[in-house]
């Protein structure tokens, strides 16, 4: 095998598997005193597993699903059309399997008849895509005092990622690293970070770019800022290609919007979600989250930017060098910017009666690379060029505050002054609270509609800026994030009493094409060539709308919250739907008490009869 970190032996694995041909696979490179990144280069030991090219990840057999949103484009979009908006209703449970217990926000990926699920705390299993059954089985024999560091964050894994013949992800105890696809065996894994030093969350996992692993992670305050990177590694071997800090050091550029802040005091500017890929202009896009503490005034001052929070960054995929970034938010009130960037290439003519900002040099209906949706907790819309960063046009979609106006010519955000926090103990009503807005539940993009529809939620909070978290202020308050210097009361927006929505707009015009409205949060998106929308809520629903009308055609109740990303498959000719449930998000809980599903980790295929 391949070792790595100074040649220590690799003994952080458990793995079970089944069959003969497993048995041969892993005693393959000891008969032939083959290596493992040798091995890789030829003929599977099982006889017919095809390696994964970027070829593949970058235009996926319509039966699989190879990355994190399908596509490096970020669309959750499936050309599969077996399940058609006719026959929906005729859809069953084709099997379940239960998951490790706790909170679970996973995305299989299917490749030839297998799916490769990530449980929680670096768990990983390969099961037969068609019967549920276990082929395989990876635990990560993880340190005593991990948690302690890294915080209960970093027990979840939402995706992995799969090139050549590994299943490749970023461990809670900041390992990159490469199991065998066929049978589970640790291939190779390079170390990131000290957890003890830098500790930082991998909640999320990476995507592979032209044979490159990236990566980025949410840096603990306790880390520092070289805690706060986003890195690159040769898939293949684990060497580590390149390094980028989100938080820039003096010398570098961006240092002078942090003032007189020691770079030792730049905290927690994170990339804590999947990036999205464009092999033409080879560029990898990646969000990136708030500042700790998060009101500007306990970093300098409130005229101070603070680069690179709350932004998108287009990296070079050779170098990590910035090549643009865009600062959608000068925050104060923790409302991440990293969600999924859907890449398109669309007609741009926003309706000036249904988009709020626009760029007055667009030629209306001009075809144009863009990078779009929802990548911040806020709910705006934002679409830029994605060549350039240049800003086009930008919307709201849920109820908000924060914001008061975008340059259309620049792109410069212009803020509301009376919601600024200017000193402790202040107290303001905040619209997105932090539970968004849109919060890591991921859109989806259908080339049927040329729509991309949202998971949202209408959520605000009573927001207190406070060091003290004994006060009585506090104990009034129902949440605490004591690293953002932030405590805070949510509730549905004034209004309504639907907290959950799920809306439909064009990416060539902004337009609102339709909302659906519930009473409960809604979560991740699916979108298939049937003319379907999968998606589920905090209540346990888990349903199929109609694309065009956002019509419910589907429905089951799934008795725990669906919190995973739901993907299909095809195996043998037969289109199946998977999701997992797992224990729901308690700021979500609390705004809709009434609701009460149960906490089961399970994981649930559907196929037509």
């Amino acid at each position: 095998m391949g070792f790595r970190d100074g040649g220590r032996q690799m003994n952080r694995r458990n793995v079970s598997f089944l069959g003969l041909w497993t048995v041969v696979a892993v005693l393959w490179p000891l008969m032939t005193g083959t290596t493992a990144d040798a091995q890789s280069a030829q003929e599977s030991p099982a006889g017919d597993f095809v390696p994964v090219t970027d070829a593949m990840l970058q235009n996926p057999a319509p039966e699989d699903w190879l990355s994190f949103r399908r596509t490096l484009d970020a669309w959750g979009y499936s050309p599969l059309d077996q399940i058609t908006r006719e026959n929906v209703g005729r859809i069953r449970m084709e099997w379940t399997r239960t998951m490790a217990d706790g909170s679970a926000e996973t995305t299989p990926l299917a490749y030839d008849g297998v799916l490769y699920v990530a449980n929680r705390e670096d768990v990983i299993q390969a099961l037969s895509a068609e019967t549920g059954d276990l082929i395989w089985e990876y635990r990560r024999d993880l340190p005593e005092d991990i948690w302690g560091y890294t915080g209960p964050l970093a027990r979840k894994t939402r995706n992995i990622a799969i090139w050549g013949e590994y299943i490749l992800g970023t461990s809670a105890d900041h390992y990159a690293y490469a199991l065998s696809a066929v049978t589970g065996e640790l291939a190779w894994e390079t170390r990131i970070l000290d957890y003890k030093v830098n500790p930082a969350h991998h909640s999320a996992g990476p995507i592979v770019a032209d044979g490159r692993l990236i990566s980025g992670r949410s840096c603990r305050p306790l880390g520092g800022p070289d805690a706060c990177v986003i890195l690159a590694h040769d898939a293949r071997t684990g060497r580590e290609l390149w390094r980028r800090r989100t938080l820039p050091a003096p010398g570098e550029p961006g240092n002078e919007t942090w003032g007189a802040v020691p770079y030792e005091d730049r905290r927690h500017v994170g990339t804590w979600m999947p990036p999205s890929y464009d092999p033409e202009l080879e560029l990898v896009y990646i969000g990136t989250g708030v500042t700790a503490p998060a009101p500007r005034f306990m970093l300098g001052g409130t005229d101070l930017t603070h680069l690179y929070h709350n932004s998108t960054l287009a990296l070079d995929v050779a170098t990590g060098e910035i090549r643009w970034y865009y600062q959608h938010l000068n925050d104060s009130w923790d409302l991440d910017h990293v969600f999924e960037r859907i890449l398109v290439d669309t007609a741009v003519a926003p309706d000036p009666e249904a988009v709020e900002w626009i760029n007055p040099r667009l030629k209306a209906g001009e075809v144009r690379r863009v990078v779009t949706g929802i990548p911040g907790k806020t709910g705006l819309v934002y679409t830029l060029d994605r060549a350039t960063g240049e800003f086009l046009w930008a919307t709201p979609t849920v109820r908000q505050n924060v914001i008061t106006g975008i340059d259309g010519a620049t792109g410069e955000v212009s803020l509301n002054e009376e919601v600024i926090f200017r000193e402790l103990e202040q107290v303001m009503f905040i619209c997105p609270s932090w539970a968004g807005g849109k919060d890591w539940e991921a859109g989806a993009y259908s080339p049927l509609t040329r729509t991309m529809y949202f998971p949202l939620r209408q959520a605000c909070a009573e927001m207190l800026v406070t060091t003290d978290f004994k006060s009585e202020k506090v104990k009034a308050l129902d949440q605490i994030v004591a690293h953002y210097a932030l405590a805070a009361n949510h509730v549905v927006a004034p209004g309504t009493d639907q907290l959950g929505t799920v809306r439909a707009i064009s990416a060539e015009t902004g337009e609102t094409r339709w909302v659906y409205e519930t009473r409960a949060a809604t979560f991740s998106l699916l979108a298939t060539g049937g003319g379907l929308l999968f998606g589920g809520d905090q209540g346990g629903r888990f349903r199929s709308l109609d694309q065009e009308t956002g019509e419910v055609l589907w429905e089951i109740n799934l008795g725990a919250p669906v919190m995973g990303f739901p993907v299909t498959y095809a195996v043998s000719g037969r289109q199946y739907v998977a999701v997992n449930t797992g224990p729901g998000r308690l700021t979500n809980a609390r705004m809709t008490p009434e609701l009460r599903p149960g906490r089961g980790s399970n994981l649930f295929v559907f196929a037509l009869p």
